[in-house]
C-alpha cells in the first residue's frame, strides 16, 4: 500500500513539474478516478446551441447535403425557366443568389464554431494521452524496481543456498 501511495506521490509531482495548467482539484480527480470518465463529463457539458453547431456543421460536410443542396439548386433553376412569365425567380436567378448568401452567412460560423470545438478537443485529448504516458512510465518504473528487488532476493537466496 505504500508503494502505491509513494507511485501516486511521484505521478503528482511529475505533473505539478510539468506545469499542465490543471488545479489542485483536477490534479486529485486525475489521480483518483480514470481519465475515461472525465472525458465522459465534459462530453455531457456541451450546450443545446454547440451540439445543434455540431450536427449542422457535420450535416453540412456529407454527400447527402451536397446531393439535396444540388437536387434544390437545379429544381429551382428548371421551376423558374419552365415558368418563363410567370416565374417567381426569372433568370439570372437573384433571389436564388440571395437564398445561397443567406446560407452561406449562417452556414459559415456554425462550421467554424464546431471546429474550434473540436480544436479543443483535440487539445484535451492530446493532455490526456501525455497524461496516460506519463502515468504508464511511472507505474513501468515502480514494476521495473519491483522486479530488481525480487531477482536481488532471488540472488541472496541463491548464496544463500
Amino acid at each position: 500500500m505504500q508503494n502505491h501511495n509513494e507511485t501516486e506521490a511521484e505521478i503528482l509531482q511529475t505533473i505539478l513539474d510539468n506545469d499542465l495548467g490543471l488545479d489542485d482539484e483536477e490534479i486529485v480527480m486525475l489521480i483518483k478516478d480514470s481519465l475515461s470518465k472525465r472525458a465522459k463529463k465534459e462530453k455531457e457539458d456541451y450546450t443545446f446551441g454547440a451540439k445543434a453547431a455540431d450536427k449542422i456543421a457535420k450535416f453540412a460536410g456529407s454527400w447527402t447535403f451536397i446531393i439535396i443542396f444540388i437536387f434544390c439548386l437545379v429544381t429551382w433553376m428548371i421551376i423558374n425557366t419552365k415558368l418563363k412569365n410567370k416565374a417567381f425567380d426569372p433568370y439570372p436567378f437573384i433571389l436564388l443568389n440571395l437564398v445561397l448568401s443567406c446560407v452561406a452567412a449562417i452556414q459559415a460560423p456554425l462550421i467554424m464554431m464546431s471546429q474550434n470545438r473540436q480544436e479543443e478537443k483535440d487539445r484535451q485529448r492530446a493532455q490526456e494521452d501525455y497524461i496516460v504516458n506519463l502515468k504508464t512510465e511511472i507505474i513501468i518504473r515502480d514494476i521495473h524496481k519491483h522486479l530488481e528487488q525480487i531477482e536481488k532476493k532471488l540472488d541472496d537466496q541463491k548464496n544463500l543456498d
